[in-house]
Protein backbone atom coordinates (compact mmCIF):
# COMPACT_ATOMS: atom_id res chain seq x y z
CA UNK A 1 0.00 0.00 0.00
CA UNK A 2 1.30 3.45 -0.89
CA UNK A 3 1.92 6.11 1.73
CA UNK A 4 -0.57 8.35 -0.07
CA UNK A 5 -3.33 6.07 1.22
CA UNK A 6 -2.32 6.69 4.86
CA UNK A 7 -3.53 9.60 6.96
CA UNK A 8 -2.53 10.51 10.51
CA UNK A 9 -4.79 11.79 13.25
CA UNK A 10 -3.33 13.58 16.27
CA UNK A 11 -4.86 12.16 19.44
CA UNK A 12 -5.88 15.04 21.75
CA UNK A 13 -4.27 15.17 25.16
CA UNK A 14 -7.66 15.11 26.87
CA UNK A 15 -8.14 11.62 25.44
CA UNK A 16 -4.94 10.49 27.17
CA UNK A 17 -5.58 10.76 30.90
CA UNK A 18 -2.74 10.15 33.33
CA UNK A 19 -1.79 6.51 33.59
CA UNK A 20 -2.17 4.97 37.07
CA UNK A 21 0.82 3.69 39.02
CA UNK A 22 2.03 0.40 37.59
CA UNK A 23 1.99 -2.66 39.88
CA UNK A 24 5.26 -4.50 40.57
CA UNK A 25 4.41 -7.34 38.17
CA UNK A 26 3.53 -5.03 35.25
CA UNK A 27 6.76 -5.94 33.46
CA UNK A 28 6.64 -9.69 33.96
CA UNK A 29 6.32 -11.86 30.87
CA UNK A 30 5.01 -15.34 30.21
CA UNK A 31 8.44 -16.29 28.89
CA UNK A 32 11.01 -15.08 31.39
CA UNK A 33 13.93 -16.76 29.63
CA UNK A 34 16.62 -14.44 28.22
CA UNK A 35 15.61 -12.73 25.00
CA UNK A 36 18.89 -13.80 23.44
CA UNK A 37 17.55 -17.36 23.50
CA UNK A 38 14.24 -16.37 21.90
CA UNK A 39 16.05 -14.49 19.13
CA UNK A 40 18.88 -16.99 18.67
CA UNK A 41 17.48 -17.92 15.23
CA UNK A 42 16.88 -15.07 12.77
CA UNK A 43 13.34 -14.19 11.74
CA UNK A 44 13.33 -12.64 8.29
CA UNK A 45 9.71 -11.54 8.47
CA UNK A 46 7.85 -8.29 8.98
CA UNK A 47 5.52 -8.11 11.95
CA UNK A 48 3.03 -5.59 10.54
CA UNK A 49 1.33 -5.42 7.15
CA UNK A 50 2.19 -3.22 4.18
CA UNK A 51 -0.17 -0.40 5.17
CA UNK A 52 1.31 -0.17 8.67
CA UNK A 53 4.85 -0.30 7.25
CA UNK A 54 3.98 2.55 4.87
CA UNK A 55 2.74 4.55 7.86
CA UNK A 56 6.00 3.97 9.73
CA UNK A 57 8.00 5.08 6.69
CA UNK A 58 5.85 8.18 6.40
CA UNK A 59 6.61 9.17 9.97
CA UNK A 60 10.34 8.65 9.42
CA UNK A 61 10.20 10.81 6.29
CA UNK A 62 8.46 13.54 8.28
CA UNK A 63 10.70 13.55 11.36
CA UNK A 64 14.12 12.28 10.15
CA UNK A 65 15.47 14.75 7.57
CA UNK A 66 18.26 13.93 5.15
CA UNK A 67 21.72 14.06 6.69
CA UNK A 68 20.56 12.91 10.12
CA UNK A 69 22.52 10.42 12.21
CA UNK A 70 19.98 7.82 13.32
CA UNK A 71 19.75 5.13 15.97
CA UNK A 72 17.53 2.18 15.01
CA UNK A 73 16.83 0.67 18.41
CA UNK A 74 15.68 -2.96 18.70
CA UNK A 75 16.51 -3.24 15.02
CA UNK A 76 16.41 -6.22 12.68
CA UNK A 77 16.86 -6.98 8.96
CA UNK A 78 14.74 -4.05 7.74
CA UNK A 79 14.42 -0.51 9.08
CA UNK A 80 11.46 0.88 7.04
CA UNK A 81 13.34 4.12 6.42
CA UNK A 82 12.41 6.11 3.28
CA UNK A 83 14.58 4.68 0.50
CA UNK A 84 15.17 7.99 -1.26
CA UNK A 85 16.62 9.80 1.78
CA UNK A 86 20.34 9.56 2.54
CA UNK A 87 21.48 9.21 6.13
CA UNK A 88 25.23 9.23 6.76
CA UNK A 89 24.96 7.11 9.90
CA UNK A 90 22.37 4.51 10.88
CA UNK A 91 23.37 2.51 13.93
CA UNK A 92 21.29 -0.60 14.55
CA UNK A 93 21.06 -2.24 17.96
CA UNK A 94 19.22 -5.56 18.12
CA UNK A 95 19.26 -9.14 19.32
CA UNK A 96 20.29 -11.17 16.27
CA UNK A 97 23.56 -10.57 14.46
CA UNK A 98 22.40 -12.32 11.29
CA UNK A 99 19.34 -10.10 10.99
CA UNK A 100 21.37 -6.96 11.60
CA UNK A 101 23.97 -8.07 9.07
CA UNK A 102 21.26 -8.43 6.41
CA UNK A 103 19.95 -4.88 6.92
CA UNK A 104 21.25 -2.81 3.97
CA UNK A 105 20.55 0.54 5.63
CA UNK A 106 22.72 0.05 8.69
CA UNK A 107 26.19 1.59 8.70
CA UNK A 108 27.00 -0.16 11.98
CA UNK A 109 25.34 -2.74 14.20
CA UNK A 110 25.56 -4.10 17.71
CA UNK A 111 23.92 -7.02 19.52
CA UNK A 112 22.68 -6.06 22.97
CA UNK A 113 19.82 -7.23 25.18
CA UNK A 114 18.31 -4.02 26.57
CA UNK A 115 16.32 -6.03 29.10
CA UNK A 116 19.61 -7.10 30.67
CA UNK A 117 21.60 -3.93 30.08
CA UNK A 118 19.63 -0.76 29.22
CA UNK A 119 22.76 1.42 29.00
CA UNK A 120 23.41 2.42 25.40
CA UNK A 121 27.06 2.12 24.27
CA UNK A 122 27.15 5.60 22.77
CA UNK A 123 28.24 9.00 23.91
CA UNK A 124 26.03 11.96 24.70
CA UNK A 125 24.39 13.78 21.76
CA UNK A 126 25.51 11.32 19.04
CA UNK A 127 22.21 10.97 17.15
CA UNK A 128 19.71 13.33 15.56
CA UNK A 129 16.91 10.76 15.69
CA UNK A 130 15.95 7.43 17.19
CA UNK A 131 13.42 4.89 15.93
CA UNK A 132 11.77 2.15 17.99
CA UNK A 133 9.49 0.18 15.70
CA UNK A 134 6.91 -2.32 17.05
CA UNK A 135 9.23 -3.29 19.93
CA UNK A 136 8.43 -1.02 22.88
CA UNK A 137 6.07 -3.71 24.25
CA UNK A 138 8.98 -6.07 24.96
CA UNK A 139 10.98 -3.77 27.21
CA UNK A 140 10.99 -4.67 30.90
CA UNK A 141 12.87 -1.45 31.77
CA UNK A 142 11.39 0.98 29.24
CA UNK A 143 11.91 4.12 31.33
CA UNK A 144 15.61 3.35 31.78
CA UNK A 145 15.98 2.74 28.04
CA UNK A 146 14.18 5.95 27.10
CA UNK A 147 16.33 7.96 29.50
CA UNK A 148 19.34 6.58 27.64
CA UNK A 149 17.77 7.45 24.30
CA UNK A 150 17.32 11.01 25.47
CA UNK A 151 20.97 11.13 26.56
CA UNK A 152 22.33 10.07 23.17
CA UNK A 153 20.09 12.42 21.16
CA UNK A 154 21.20 15.88 20.13
CA UNK A 155 19.19 18.83 21.47
CA UNK A 156 15.99 18.87 19.43
CA UNK A 157 16.58 15.32 18.24
CA UNK A 158 13.44 13.30 17.55
CA UNK A 159 12.30 10.00 18.99
CA UNK A 160 9.70 8.09 16.94
CA UNK A 161 8.06 5.12 18.67
CA UNK A 162 5.62 3.09 16.57
CA UNK A 163 3.50 0.15 17.66
CA UNK A 164 0.54 -1.97 16.71
CA UNK A 165 -1.44 -4.67 18.48
CA UNK A 166 0.71 -7.37 16.89
CA UNK A 167 3.33 -8.96 19.15
CA UNK A 168 4.93 -12.15 20.39
CA UNK A 169 2.52 -12.69 23.29
CA UNK A 170 4.95 -14.65 25.44
CA UNK A 171 7.48 -11.80 25.30
CA UNK A 172 5.29 -8.71 25.63
CA UNK A 173 5.13 -7.38 29.18
CA UNK A 174 2.02 -8.01 31.31
CA UNK A 175 0.92 -4.36 31.24
CA UNK A 176 0.85 -4.43 27.44
CA UNK A 177 -1.09 -7.68 27.32
CA UNK A 178 -4.04 -6.42 29.39
CA UNK A 179 -4.49 -3.09 27.56
CA UNK A 180 -6.30 -2.19 24.35
CA UNK A 181 -4.93 0.12 21.64
CA UNK A 182 -5.85 3.27 23.56
CA UNK A 183 -4.25 1.85 26.68
CA UNK A 184 -1.05 1.18 24.75
CA UNK A 185 -0.91 4.83 23.68
CA UNK A 186 -1.38 5.98 27.26
CA UNK A 187 1.25 3.52 28.51
CA UNK A 188 3.92 4.68 26.07
CA UNK A 189 3.02 8.29 26.83
CA UNK A 190 3.52 7.41 30.51
CA UNK A 191 6.98 5.99 29.73
CA UNK A 192 7.96 9.28 28.10
CA UNK A 193 6.66 11.33 30.99
CA UNK A 194 8.68 9.26 33.45
CA UNK A 195 11.88 9.39 31.37
CA UNK A 196 11.84 13.06 30.31
CA UNK A 197 11.70 15.90 30.12
CA UNK A 198 10.64 15.52 26.47
CA UNK A 199 9.16 18.30 24.34
CA UNK A 200 6.61 18.50 21.53
CA UNK A 201 5.09 15.12 22.34
CA UNK A 202 2.47 13.97 19.84
CA UNK A 203 0.36 10.82 19.90
CA UNK A 204 -0.64 9.82 16.37
CA UNK A 205 -2.98 7.25 14.87
CA UNK A 206 -2.59 6.09 11.27
CA UNK A 207 -5.79 5.75 9.29
CA UNK A 208 -5.54 3.60 6.18
CA UNK A 209 -8.15 4.24 3.50
CA UNK A 210 -8.53 0.48 3.01
CA UNK A 211 -10.17 -1.61 5.70
CA UNK A 212 -8.59 -4.53 7.48
CA UNK A 213 -5.04 -3.19 7.78
CA UNK A 214 -3.06 -3.49 11.00
CA UNK A 215 -3.55 -0.57 13.42
CA UNK A 216 -0.51 1.66 13.72
CA UNK A 217 0.17 4.25 16.41
CA UNK A 218 3.08 6.60 16.87
CA UNK A 219 4.42 8.62 19.76
CA UNK A 220 6.82 11.33 18.65
CA UNK A 221 8.87 13.53 20.97
CA UNK A 222 11.77 15.97 20.79
CA UNK A 223 14.63 16.18 23.28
Amino acid sequence: MSEESIEFTVLPEDELPAFPALPPDAFRRLDQDPDTEFYREPRFVTHIDDAAIAAVTGLYRRFFPAGSALLDLMSSWVSHLPPEIEYPRIAGLGLNAEELGANPRLTESLVQDLNVNPILPFGDHEFDGCAICVSIDYLVRPIDVLREVRRVLTPGGRLVITFSNRCFPTKAVAAWQVLNDGGHVRLVRHYLGASGPWREIEALKARARSRGSDPLYGIVAAK
